[in-house]
Protein backbone atom coordinates (compact mmCIF):
# COMPACT_ATOMS: atom_id res chain seq x y z
CA UNK A 1 0.00 0.00 0.00
CA UNK A 2 1.11 3.53 -0.65
CA UNK A 3 1.76 6.03 2.11
CA UNK A 4 -1.63 7.66 1.62
CA UNK A 5 -3.49 4.40 1.95
CA UNK A 6 -1.43 3.48 4.98
CA UNK A 7 -2.44 6.73 6.59
CA UNK A 8 -6.11 6.19 5.86
CA UNK A 9 -5.88 2.63 7.11
CA UNK A 10 -4.33 3.89 10.33
CA UNK A 11 -7.27 6.23 10.86
CA UNK A 12 -9.74 3.43 10.26
CA UNK A 13 -7.79 1.18 12.63
CA UNK A 14 -7.99 3.94 15.21
CA UNK A 15 -11.77 3.97 14.91
CA UNK A 16 -11.93 7.34 13.08
CA UNK A 17 -13.59 5.98 9.93
CA UNK A 18 -15.24 8.24 7.34
CA UNK A 19 -16.79 7.12 4.06
CA UNK A 20 -13.45 7.64 2.31
CA UNK A 21 -11.63 5.76 5.03
CA UNK A 22 -14.12 2.89 4.81
CA UNK A 23 -13.43 2.71 1.07
CA UNK A 24 -9.74 2.44 1.85
CA UNK A 25 -10.43 -0.27 4.41
CA UNK A 26 -12.29 -2.23 1.76
CA UNK A 27 -9.03 -2.57 -0.20
CA UNK A 28 -7.13 -4.12 2.73
CA UNK A 29 -6.17 -7.79 2.49
CA UNK A 30 -4.80 -10.09 5.18
CA UNK A 31 -1.01 -10.38 5.13
CA UNK A 32 1.15 -11.46 8.05
CA UNK A 33 4.52 -12.78 9.11
CA UNK A 34 4.76 -15.68 11.53
CA UNK A 35 7.17 -18.06 13.23
CA UNK A 36 7.04 -21.75 14.06
CA UNK A 37 6.42 -22.59 17.68
CA UNK A 38 8.45 -25.82 17.51
CA UNK A 39 11.72 -26.73 15.86
CA UNK A 40 11.83 -29.28 13.06
CA UNK A 41 12.45 -32.93 13.98
CA UNK A 42 16.12 -33.72 14.50
CA UNK A 43 15.90 -37.42 13.61
CA UNK A 44 13.61 -40.14 12.33
CA UNK A 45 10.76 -40.98 14.63
CA UNK A 46 10.48 -37.46 16.02
CA UNK A 47 7.49 -35.24 15.44
CA UNK A 48 7.14 -31.46 15.28
CA UNK A 49 4.16 -29.43 16.43
CA UNK A 50 2.63 -27.32 13.69
CA UNK A 51 1.58 -24.15 15.53
CA UNK A 52 2.40 -20.92 13.65
CA UNK A 53 2.37 -17.73 15.73
CA UNK A 54 1.73 -14.47 13.89
CA UNK A 55 4.37 -11.85 14.71
CA UNK A 56 3.23 -8.87 12.60
CA UNK A 57 0.88 -7.75 9.87
CA UNK A 58 -2.83 -7.44 9.23
CA UNK A 59 -5.02 -10.46 9.96
CA UNK A 60 -8.37 -11.28 8.37
CA UNK A 61 -10.02 -10.47 11.68
CA UNK A 62 -8.39 -7.01 11.66
CA UNK A 63 -9.58 -6.43 8.10
CA UNK A 64 -13.06 -7.52 9.13
CA UNK A 65 -13.01 -4.99 11.97
CA UNK A 66 -11.72 -2.20 9.74
CA UNK A 67 -14.36 -2.79 7.06
CA UNK A 68 -17.02 -2.56 9.76
CA UNK A 69 -15.65 0.83 10.81
CA UNK A 70 -14.21 -0.34 14.12
CA UNK A 71 -10.77 -0.07 15.62
CA UNK A 72 -8.74 -3.00 14.32
CA UNK A 73 -6.14 -4.76 16.45
CA UNK A 74 -2.45 -4.84 15.61
CA UNK A 75 -1.29 -8.44 15.22
CA UNK A 76 1.90 -7.61 17.12
CA UNK A 77 -0.02 -6.25 20.13
CA UNK A 78 -0.54 -8.97 22.75
CA UNK A 79 -2.97 -6.77 24.67
CA UNK A 80 -5.98 -7.59 22.51
CA UNK A 81 -7.09 -10.48 20.27
CA UNK A 82 -6.30 -10.12 16.56
CA UNK A 83 -7.66 -13.46 15.32
CA UNK A 84 -11.00 -15.17 14.96
CA UNK A 85 -12.82 -16.07 18.16
CA UNK A 86 -15.47 -18.67 19.03
CA UNK A 87 -18.38 -16.72 17.54
CA UNK A 88 -16.56 -16.45 14.21
CA UNK A 89 -15.64 -20.13 14.03
CA UNK A 90 -19.08 -21.33 15.05
CA UNK A 91 -20.73 -19.07 12.48
CA UNK A 92 -18.32 -20.02 9.70
CA UNK A 93 -18.97 -23.74 10.15
CA UNK A 94 -22.68 -23.70 10.93
CA UNK A 95 -22.12 -24.71 14.54
CA UNK A 96 -23.71 -21.89 16.54
CA UNK A 97 -26.77 -23.88 17.58
CA UNK A 98 -24.86 -27.11 18.22
CA UNK A 99 -22.20 -25.34 20.29
CA UNK A 100 -24.90 -23.85 22.51
CA UNK A 101 -26.78 -27.10 23.10
CA UNK A 102 -24.46 -30.09 22.59
CA UNK A 103 -21.22 -31.50 23.99
CA UNK A 104 -22.03 -31.75 27.69
CA UNK A 105 -20.39 -34.84 29.15
CA UNK A 106 -18.16 -35.42 26.10
CA UNK A 107 -14.37 -35.37 26.53
CA UNK A 108 -11.99 -34.08 23.90
CA UNK A 109 -8.40 -35.22 24.42
CA UNK A 110 -5.52 -33.03 23.30
CA UNK A 111 -2.27 -34.94 22.78
CA UNK A 112 0.97 -32.96 22.74
CA UNK A 113 4.57 -33.33 23.88
CA UNK A 114 6.15 -31.82 27.00
CA UNK A 115 4.44 -29.79 29.68
CA UNK A 116 2.70 -26.44 29.62
CA UNK A 117 2.75 -25.32 33.28
CA UNK A 118 0.27 -22.52 32.53
CA UNK A 119 -2.20 -24.56 30.49
CA UNK A 120 -5.15 -24.35 32.85
CA UNK A 121 -4.60 -20.70 33.76
CA UNK A 122 -4.25 -19.65 30.12
CA UNK A 123 -7.34 -21.63 29.15
CA UNK A 124 -9.26 -19.80 31.88
CA UNK A 125 -8.23 -16.44 30.39
CA UNK A 126 -9.45 -17.47 26.93
CA UNK A 127 -12.76 -18.84 28.11
CA UNK A 128 -13.49 -15.92 30.42
CA UNK A 129 -12.73 -13.32 27.74
CA UNK A 130 -15.09 -14.94 25.24
CA UNK A 131 -17.84 -15.67 27.75
CA UNK A 132 -17.45 -19.45 27.66
CA UNK A 133 -18.25 -21.52 30.76
CA UNK A 134 -15.34 -22.14 33.12
CA UNK A 135 -13.39 -25.37 32.53
CA UNK A 136 -11.26 -26.18 35.55
CA UNK A 137 -9.70 -29.14 37.29
CA UNK A 138 -11.67 -28.35 40.42
CA UNK A 139 -14.91 -28.34 38.47
CA UNK A 140 -14.16 -31.64 36.75
CA UNK A 141 -14.05 -30.15 33.25
CA UNK A 142 -10.28 -29.99 32.74
CA UNK A 143 -7.65 -32.61 33.45
CA UNK A 144 -3.93 -32.69 32.66
CA UNK A 145 -1.95 -35.93 32.78
CA UNK A 146 1.29 -37.41 31.53
CA UNK A 147 1.39 -40.30 29.08
CA UNK A 148 1.40 -42.63 32.08
CA UNK A 149 -1.77 -41.03 33.44
CA UNK A 150 -0.05 -39.24 36.32
CA UNK A 151 -1.37 -35.83 37.34
CA UNK A 152 1.75 -34.99 39.34
CA UNK A 153 4.73 -36.52 37.53
CA UNK A 154 4.61 -34.44 34.35
CA UNK A 155 7.11 -34.01 31.50
CA UNK A 156 9.70 -31.26 31.26
CA UNK A 157 8.19 -27.92 30.30
CA UNK A 158 8.76 -26.59 26.76
CA UNK A 159 7.72 -23.11 25.62
CA UNK A 160 7.25 -24.06 21.97
CA UNK A 161 4.97 -26.98 22.67
CA UNK A 162 3.21 -24.81 25.27
CA UNK A 163 2.13 -22.54 22.42
CA UNK A 164 0.76 -25.58 20.62
CA UNK A 165 -1.06 -26.69 23.75
CA UNK A 166 -2.68 -23.26 24.20
CA UNK A 167 -3.80 -23.28 20.57
CA UNK A 168 -5.30 -26.76 20.86
CA UNK A 169 -7.09 -26.13 24.14
CA UNK A 170 -8.55 -22.86 22.92
CA UNK A 171 -9.82 -24.32 19.63
CA UNK A 172 -11.51 -27.23 21.39
CA UNK A 173 -13.13 -24.68 23.69
CA UNK A 174 -14.19 -22.39 20.87
CA UNK A 175 -16.09 -25.06 18.98
CA UNK A 176 -17.40 -27.19 21.85
CA UNK A 177 -17.70 -24.93 24.93
CA UNK A 178 -19.63 -27.54 26.91
CA UNK A 179 -17.10 -30.33 26.36
CA UNK A 180 -14.64 -31.53 28.97
CA UNK A 181 -10.98 -31.35 28.00
CA UNK A 182 -8.26 -33.90 28.74
CA UNK A 183 -4.69 -32.77 28.06
CA UNK A 184 -2.26 -35.70 27.72
CA UNK A 185 1.40 -34.67 27.67
CA UNK A 186 3.97 -37.05 26.19
CA UNK A 187 7.42 -37.00 27.78
CA UNK A 188 9.05 -36.21 24.44
CA UNK A 189 8.11 -35.63 20.80
CA UNK A 190 8.87 -39.15 19.55
CA UNK A 191 6.09 -41.05 17.83
CA UNK A 192 6.44 -43.77 20.46
CA UNK A 193 5.75 -41.37 23.32
CA UNK A 194 3.06 -39.40 21.53
CA UNK A 195 1.46 -42.69 20.53
CA UNK A 196 1.50 -43.83 24.15
CA UNK A 197 -0.25 -40.56 25.01
CA UNK A 198 -2.95 -41.31 22.41
CA UNK A 199 -3.50 -44.71 24.00
CA UNK A 200 -3.66 -43.09 27.42
CA UNK A 201 -6.32 -40.63 26.21
CA UNK A 202 -8.47 -43.51 24.97
CA UNK A 203 -7.91 -45.52 28.16
CA UNK A 204 -9.14 -42.51 30.14
CA UNK A 205 -12.36 -42.43 28.15
CA UNK A 206 -11.88 -39.79 25.48
CA UNK A 207 -13.91 -40.46 22.33
CA UNK A 208 -12.31 -37.56 20.43
CA UNK A 209 -8.52 -37.22 20.27
CA UNK A 210 -6.71 -34.36 18.50
CA UNK A 211 -3.08 -34.58 17.35
CA UNK A 212 -1.49 -31.39 16.01
CA UNK A 213 1.91 -32.72 15.03
CA UNK A 214 3.62 -34.69 12.28
CA UNK A 215 6.82 -35.92 10.76
CA UNK A 216 8.23 -37.88 7.87
CA UNK A 217 6.69 -41.17 6.86
CA UNK A 218 8.66 -44.34 7.55
CA UNK A 219 8.46 -48.10 7.17
CA UNK A 220 7.46 -48.20 10.86
CA UNK A 221 4.14 -46.51 10.17
CA UNK A 222 2.11 -49.70 9.79
CA UNK A 223 3.39 -50.76 13.20
CA UNK A 224 2.51 -47.35 14.66
CA UNK A 225 -0.97 -47.71 13.14
CA UNK A 226 -1.75 -50.91 14.97
CA UNK A 227 -0.03 -49.85 18.19
CA UNK A 228 -1.43 -46.34 18.61
CA UNK A 229 -4.21 -45.35 16.21
CA UNK A 230 -6.45 -48.37 15.69
CA UNK A 231 -9.20 -47.38 18.13
CA UNK A 232 -12.66 -48.20 16.73
CA UNK A 233 -15.37 -45.95 18.09
CA UNK A 234 -12.94 -43.07 18.70
CA UNK A 235 -12.60 -40.03 16.44
CA UNK A 236 -8.86 -39.36 16.08
CA UNK A 237 -7.95 -36.23 14.15
CA UNK A 238 -4.47 -35.35 12.86
CA UNK A 239 -3.04 -32.23 11.21
CA UNK A 240 -2.11 -32.85 7.57
CA UNK A 241 1.07 -30.74 7.80
CA UNK A 242 2.14 -27.22 6.91
CA UNK A 243 4.82 -27.57 4.23
CA UNK A 244 2.63 -27.82 1.15
CA UNK A 245 2.18 -30.87 -1.02
CA UNK A 246 3.63 -34.02 0.51
CA UNK A 247 2.50 -36.75 2.91
CA UNK A 248 3.20 -36.75 6.65
CA UNK A 249 2.60 -39.24 9.42
CA UNK A 250 0.39 -39.74 11.44
CA UNK A 251 -1.98 -37.92 9.06
CA UNK A 252 -1.27 -40.81 6.68
CA UNK A 253 -2.66 -43.37 9.12
CA UNK A 254 -5.71 -45.09 7.67
CA UNK A 255 -7.35 -44.99 11.10
CA UNK A 256 -7.41 -41.22 11.56
CA UNK A 257 -9.20 -38.22 10.09
CA UNK A 258 -6.51 -36.26 8.24
CA UNK A 259 -7.36 -32.56 8.48
CA UNK A 260 -6.21 -30.11 5.82
CA UNK A 261 -6.14 -26.33 6.06
CA UNK A 262 -7.93 -23.39 4.46
CA UNK A 263 -7.84 -19.62 4.29
CA UNK A 264 -11.14 -18.46 5.80
CA UNK A 265 -12.55 -14.99 5.13
CA UNK A 266 -15.85 -13.30 5.76
CA UNK A 267 -17.87 -12.74 2.57
CA UNK A 268 -21.14 -10.85 2.85
CA UNK A 269 -21.84 -11.63 -0.81
CA UNK A 270 -22.30 -15.35 -0.14
CA UNK A 271 -25.27 -17.10 1.45
CA UNK A 272 -22.96 -18.75 3.94
CA UNK A 273 -21.35 -15.42 4.82
CA UNK A 274 -17.84 -16.88 4.56
CA UNK A 275 -15.58 -18.21 1.85
CA UNK A 276 -12.61 -20.58 1.88
CA UNK A 277 -9.72 -21.57 -0.35
CA UNK A 278 -6.73 -23.86 0.04
CA UNK A 279 -4.15 -22.45 2.44
CA UNK A 280 -0.91 -21.68 0.62
CA UNK A 281 1.49 -18.98 1.76
CA UNK A 282 4.38 -20.04 -0.51
CA UNK A 283 5.66 -23.07 -2.37
CA UNK A 284 6.87 -24.56 0.91
CA UNK A 285 4.27 -23.18 3.30
CA UNK A 286 0.70 -24.38 3.14
CA UNK A 287 -1.58 -27.25 3.99
CA UNK A 288 -0.24 -30.74 3.48
CA UNK A 289 -1.73 -33.37 1.18
CA UNK A 290 -0.56 -36.29 -0.89
CA UNK A 291 -0.19 -40.05 -1.20
CA UNK A 292 1.16 -42.21 1.57
CA UNK A 293 4.12 -44.37 0.64
CA UNK A 294 3.29 -46.99 3.28
CA UNK A 295 -0.25 -46.84 4.63
CA UNK A 296 -2.97 -48.99 3.13
CA UNK A 297 -5.88 -47.14 1.57
CA UNK A 298 -8.99 -47.30 3.76
CA UNK A 299 -11.99 -48.95 2.13
CA UNK A 300 -14.03 -45.73 2.13
CA UNK A 301 -11.51 -43.86 -0.02
CA UNK A 302 -12.23 -44.38 -3.72
CA UNK A 303 -10.04 -41.80 -5.44
CA UNK A 304 -7.80 -43.33 -8.09
CA UNK A 305 -4.70 -41.14 -8.00
CA UNK A 306 -3.23 -42.90 -4.95
CA UNK A 307 -2.97 -46.64 -4.57
CA UNK A 308 -2.41 -46.14 -0.84
CA UNK A 309 -3.84 -43.69 1.71
CA UNK A 310 -4.71 -40.23 0.40
CA UNK A 311 -4.40 -37.09 2.55
CA UNK A 312 -6.69 -35.24 3.48
CA UNK A 313 -10.27 -36.18 4.49
CA UNK A 314 -11.70 -32.80 5.54
CA UNK A 315 -10.34 -29.35 6.40
CA UNK A 316 -10.77 -26.23 8.53
CA UNK A 317 -9.10 -22.83 8.88
CA UNK A 318 -5.29 -22.93 9.07
CA UNK A 319 -3.85 -19.94 7.20
CA UNK A 320 -2.01 -17.72 9.74
CA UNK A 321 -3.26 -14.67 7.82
CA UNK A 322 -6.83 -15.77 8.58
CA UNK A 323 -5.80 -17.19 11.93
CA UNK A 324 -7.43 -17.76 15.28
CA UNK A 325 -7.11 -15.96 18.59
CA UNK A 326 -5.21 -17.72 21.39
CA UNK A 327 -4.15 -16.75 24.91
CA UNK A 328 -0.68 -17.90 25.98
CA UNK A 329 1.77 -16.93 28.69
CA UNK A 330 4.51 -19.57 29.03
CA UNK A 331 7.83 -18.45 27.62
CA UNK A 332 6.44 -15.41 25.84
CA UNK A 333 4.79 -12.15 26.87
CA UNK A 334 1.48 -13.09 28.43
CA UNK A 335 -1.36 -12.11 26.17
CA UNK A 336 -3.26 -12.62 22.94
CA UNK A 337 -1.75 -14.05 19.81
CA UNK A 338 -3.02 -15.12 16.43
CA UNK A 339 -2.10 -18.64 15.37
CA UNK A 340 -2.41 -20.68 12.22
CA UNK A 341 -1.27 -23.98 10.77
CA UNK A 342 -3.19 -27.23 10.49
CA UNK A 343 -2.51 -27.38 14.22
CA UNK A 344 -5.60 -25.17 14.45
CA UNK A 345 -7.74 -27.27 12.13
CA UNK A 346 -7.21 -30.62 13.91
CA UNK A 347 -8.72 -29.62 17.30
CA UNK A 348 -11.51 -27.75 15.51
CA UNK A 349 -12.54 -30.93 13.71
CA UNK A 350 -12.15 -33.03 16.86
CA UNK A 351 -14.56 -30.66 18.56
CA UNK A 352 -17.03 -30.94 15.66
CA UNK A 353 -17.00 -34.71 16.13
CA UNK A 354 -17.71 -34.13 19.82
CA UNK A 355 -20.71 -31.98 18.96
CA UNK A 356 -21.89 -34.80 16.71
CA UNK A 357 -22.01 -37.28 19.59
CA UNK A 358 -20.34 -40.56 20.55
CA UNK A 359 -19.27 -42.57 17.47
CA UNK A 360 -20.96 -45.93 17.10
CA UNK A 361 -19.19 -48.95 18.55
CA UNK A 362 -16.67 -50.45 16.14
CA UNK A 363 -16.83 -47.51 13.72
CA UNK A 364 -13.97 -45.58 12.18
CA UNK A 365 -15.14 -41.95 12.32
CA UNK A 366 -12.76 -40.96 9.50
CA UNK A 367 -15.40 -42.59 7.29
CA UNK A 368 -18.28 -40.37 8.44
CA UNK A 369 -17.65 -37.39 6.10
CA UNK A 370 -17.47 -39.78 3.14
CA UNK A 371 -21.05 -40.89 3.81
CA UNK A 372 -22.33 -37.35 3.13
CA UNK A 373 -19.77 -36.39 0.47
CA UNK A 374 -21.09 -33.86 -2.01
CA UNK A 375 -24.01 -32.75 0.19
CA UNK A 376 -24.72 -29.56 2.12
CA UNK A 377 -23.22 -31.19 5.22
CA UNK A 378 -19.80 -30.04 3.98
CA UNK A 379 -18.58 -26.80 2.41
CA UNK A 380 -16.84 -27.84 -0.79
CA UNK A 381 -13.58 -25.88 -1.20
CA UNK A 382 -12.95 -25.43 -4.93
CA UNK A 383 -10.18 -22.84 -5.25
CA UNK A 384 -6.45 -22.77 -4.53
CA UNK A 385 -3.58 -25.24 -4.46
CA UNK A 386 -0.68 -26.25 -2.21
CA UNK A 387 1.92 -27.06 -4.85
CA UNK A 388 2.47 -29.13 -7.98
CA UNK A 389 1.71 -32.81 -8.46
CA UNK A 390 1.16 -35.34 -11.23
CA UNK A 391 -2.51 -35.97 -10.38
CA UNK A 392 -3.82 -32.44 -10.08
CA UNK A 393 -6.59 -33.13 -7.57
CA UNK A 394 -3.97 -34.22 -5.03
CA UNK A 395 -2.66 -30.65 -4.73
CA UNK A 396 -5.36 -28.47 -6.34
CA UNK A 397 -8.88 -27.82 -5.08
CA UNK A 398 -11.75 -28.91 -7.29
CA UNK A 399 -15.44 -29.66 -7.06
CA UNK A 400 -15.77 -32.78 -4.93
CA UNK A 401 -12.83 -34.56 -3.35
CA UNK A 402 -9.31 -33.13 -3.44
CA UNK A 403 -6.13 -33.67 -1.47
CA UNK A 404 -5.67 -30.30 0.25
CA UNK A 405 -9.20 -30.07 1.70
CA UNK A 406 -10.68 -33.56 1.32
CA UNK A 407 -14.44 -33.35 0.99
CA UNK A 408 -14.49 -29.85 2.47
CA UNK A 409 -15.14 -28.09 5.78
CA UNK A 410 -17.99 -28.61 8.28
CA UNK A 411 -21.41 -27.12 7.75
CA UNK A 412 -23.00 -28.29 10.95
CA UNK A 413 -22.35 -31.70 12.52
CA UNK A 414 -24.15 -34.15 10.24
CA UNK A 415 -20.93 -34.99 8.38
CA UNK A 416 -19.28 -36.03 11.64
CA UNK A 417 -21.80 -38.44 13.13
CA UNK A 418 -22.22 -42.16 12.66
Amino acid sequence: MGAGLLGVAALVFAGLGTAAQADAAASLTPHVTWKRACSQPAKAGEMACGAKRVTSGTTAYAVQRAKAGHAAPDAADAATPSGYGPTDLQAAYGLTSAAASKGAGETIAIVDAYDDPNAEADLAKYRSYYGLPACTTAGGCFKKVSQTGSTTSLPTADSGWAEEISLDLDMASAVCPKCNILLVEAKSATMANLGAAVNRAVTLGAKYVSNSYGGSESSSDSSYDSSYFNHPGVAITVSSGDEGYGAEYPAASRYVTAVGGTALTKAASTTRGWTESVWKTSSTEGTGSGCSAYDTKPTWQTDTGCTKRTISDVAAVADPATGVSVYDSYGITAGWYTFGGTSASSPIIAAVYALGGVPSSGSYPAKFPYAVAGTSALNDVTTGNNGSCSSSYLCTAKTGYDGPTGWGTPQGVSGFTG
